[in-house]
């Protein structure tokens, strides 16, 4: 298994595993599924804008991919990001979605972002658990603020901090 820079034609395999999670998951709130030229446009505005897509491959099989974006859109959050990390459904509990993270935490620590935010599904244990290992800490949660299923659902805030230095220039200062 390799961890990359995610290419142009691994967006086929990443539409795939979005649309899994979209379709049979609460992991991404979103009802509509995407098509292959929609994880272009997404991959290629990301990377656009400096932030990282990364596949985790096995020869030429896309098994998961990890990126980070803005928190929020407001100049004062330019050093926090916000993450996803998903895996195919084939390939989880083989330790990928932890060698995804481990790879996108280095990658903002050399961006020099502050703090990482994880947003996730308050049902989602598994992923909890996940950035706990990780260092990341319980920083809220919100009932009922989304839908999906005919069910309401909680958002729990997790993050990990990265530095512990002054502001100063930050990923998005550019």
């Amino acid at each position: 298994m390799e961890i990359r820079d995610a290419l142009a034609a691994d967006a086929e395999a990443i539409c795939d595993i979005y649309n899994d999670a979209v379709a049979h998951s609460t992991a991404i709130w979103n009802d509509r599924l995407v098509d292959v030229d929609d994880r272009r446009a997404w991959m290629a505005e990301r990377q656009r804008s400096g932030f990282p897509v990364l596949v985790a491959v096995d020869g030429a099989a896309v098994l998961g991919y990890a990126t980070y974006g803005p928190f929020r859109p407001h100049d004062g959050f330019r050093h926090s990001v916000e993450h996803s990390v998903y895996l195919h459904a084939d390939a989880r509990g083989r330790g990928l979605g932890t060698a995804l993270m481990q790879a996108l935490i280095v990658r903002a620590r050399a961006a020099g972002v502050h703090v990482m935010v994880a947003a996730i599904d308050g049902a989602n244990t598994g992923s909890i658990r996940l950035h706990e290992r990780l260092g990341f800490t319980h920083a809220g949660a919100l009932g009922e603020v989304g839908t999906k299923f005919g069910s309401w659902l909680d958002l729990v805030f997790l993050q990990l901090t990265l530095d512990t230095g002054a502001p100063g220039d930050g990923p998005r200062d550019a």
